[in-house]
C-alpha cells in the first residue's frame, strides 16, 4: 500500500471552499479544480457529490504522489496562505524562484496560479529526488 501523502481532514476542510475547487487542487485534479471555481462546484451538485467522493481522491493521491522529506499538506498550507511571497518554494529547496515569487509577487500571480496547477507534481518530484 502507498504511503499517505494527503490528508482528508484538510481535503474535507478544502471541501468547504470546495466551490471554488481547492480540493480538487489539493488532490491533483486542476482541470476539474479550474471548471468547479468557474461553475462554483458545478452550481453546487458537484461539490454535494465531492463530499463522498474525497475518499477515494485521497486514496488515488497516495498513490499517483511521491511520499518523502517534503510534506504535501505543510506545503499546500504555505502556498495557499503565503503564495505570493514564494515562502512554500523555499520550503521545497527552490530557493531562487522562491526569491523571485518574493520579489514579484508571485511572478505577478501567474507564478501562484501555475503552482496551484502543479504543486502536488512539484512535490513528488522534489521527493523522487531525494
Amino acid at each position: 500500500m502507498a504511503q499517505q501523502t494527503h490528508s482528508k481532514a484538510i481535503g474535507y476542510i478544502l471541501w468547504i471552499f470546495g466551490f471554488m475547487g481547492a480540493h480538487r487542487f489539493y488532490y491533483g485534479k486542476p482541470i476539474t479544480g479550474t471548471i468547479w471555481f468557474y461553475t462554483l462546484g458545478l452550481l453546487g451538485i458537484g461539490w454535494i457529490i465531492d463530499l463522498f467522493l474525497i475518499p477515494s481522491m485521497d486514496r488515488s493521491a497516495s498513490i499517483r504522489y511521491s511520499s518523502g522529506k517534503i510534506d504535501y499538506n505543510i506545503c499546500w498550507i504555505l502556498l495557499t496562505f503565503l503564495g505570493f511571497f514564494g515562502i512554500h518554494r523555499f520550503y521545497m529547496g527552490k530557493f531562487l524562484t522562491g526569491l523571485i515569487w518574493l520579489l514579484t509577487g508571485g511572478l505577478f500571480t501567474f507564478g501562484v496560479i501555475y503552482d496551484y496547477w502543479t504543486l502536488n507534481g512539484q512535490i513528488s518530484d522534489v521527493n523522487k529526488s531525494n
